[in-house]
């Protein structure tokens, strides 16, 4: 069964750090692209990071570019986001996607998705 499960999410104060991870199930995270998306409270999904199985390549949103960092860890299957300096923007439902192309990836169209984790940021 192909499944990515997000967990980490939670109650954050402004400032402060949060460590999302996005575990993959059923297949090998290797050789995806895995990307990071939000969905602030009644608006679209947008997205926020994503990590090139390929190449390693990391892009980041202009809005966390300098806060936020993805990894991988291979031996784990899992892929993470490093939520630094967080703000009240920030919050919002996480998910994690991933498709073998880019592509798709970047235009919201991954094959997998998560169901989410709730991130607040609030003091």
């Amino acid at each position: 069964q192909v499944q990515l499960v997000e967990s980490g999410g939670g109650l954050v104060q402004p400032g402060h750090s949060l460590r999302l991870s996005c575990a993959a199930s059923g297949f090998v995270m290797d050789y995806y692209t895995i990307g990071w998306f939000r969905a602030a409270p009644g608006k679209e999904r947008e997205g926020v990071s994503c990590i090139n199985g390929r190449d390693g390549n990391t892009y980041y949103s202009d809005s966390v570019k300098g806060r936020f960092t993805i990894s991988r860890d291979n031996a784990k299957n899992t892929v993470y986001l490093q939520m630094n300096s967080v703000k009240p923007e920030d919050t919002g439902v996480y998910y994690c996607a991933a498709s073998p192309d880019s592509r798709t990836v970047v235009a919201g169209m991954a094959e997998y998705w998560g169901k989410g984790t709730l991130v607040t940021v609030s003091s």
